[in-house]
């Protein structure tokens, strides 16, 4: 099932809240959110593993997260571009999702080169993703196709997204900006491991599914503070 045009506005409405939570005008700022998204990629790629020297294990969790974070950036750039109009933005975003039906959906094009999805593999694909955002490019077949060969939809992207908005505002209201927050939490695992673990036992996504999940992580935390 196709992601509906209202969760594009949610997402869209919720990234525009969050920004605005870091800086106020964050509009005018002139923040190089396609930049965020190379490094993004580059850390999926770390993820994924692609060292041919040394044994690796796929960590598909925190590819899936990395894509989650990429996605914010993503949606950051579009609300620029747009000017801060979510309808617009939500338009733009919803109409080349429509398109993945079409003939073009598994293509993508930089520099007037035509890259058929379907033959590479997801490394390549990172690296085609970071490409484009070095040329501050977006390309919504190209991360489509990342999706899918990370066992996600859009669906799954939206129930991710909602997860790691809520992680950021929580970061926000815990003293991230000052630096006070602990980004390590009890058994020394990160924030976004125990993300990962909150949103796989919180599955329903009906109304209060962002205060539960900010709930959750608020538990943990205060357990982390407790233990040092």
């Amino acid at each position: 099932m196709r992601i509906s045009r209202e969760q594009i506005t949610s997402m869209l409405e919720l990234q525009s809240g969050m920004n605005a939570k870091v800086n106020s005008a964050w509009l005018e700022a002139g923040y190089p959110y396609l930049r965020a998204v190379v490094v993004e990629g580059g850390e999926a790629m770390e993820h994924q593993g692609w060292k041919w020297w040394k044994h690796q294990e796929t960590d598909l969790p925190q590819v899936q997260m990395e894509l989650v974070d990429t996605w914010h950036f993503l949606l950051s750039a579009i609300l620029i571009e747009s000017r801060g109009d979510i309808e617009a933005a939500t338009e733009w975003v919803d109409k080349r999702i429509a398109a993945l039906d079409g003939p073009d959906g598994r293509k993508a094009w930089i520099f007037d080169k035509e890259y058929r999805l379907d033959s590479l593999g997801l490394i390549d694909k990172l690296e085609l993703m970071i490409g484009f955002s070095v040329f501050r490019k977006i390309s919504i077949p190209l991360f489509n196709a990342i999706l899918e060969d990370c066992s996600m939809d859009w669906n799954e992207l939206y129930r991710q997204y909602i997860g790691k908005n809520v992680l950021n505002f929580f970061r926000q209201d815990h003293g991230y900006k000052t630096g006070s927050y602990r980004k390590h939490w009890h058994d020394g695992r990160e924030d976004n491991e125990h993300l990962v673990e909150v949103i796989d036992e919180i599955v329903d996504v009906s109304d209060g599914y962002r205060d539960r999940l900010y709930s959750a992580l608020k538990v943990r935390y205060e357990i982390g503070g407790q233990g040092q």
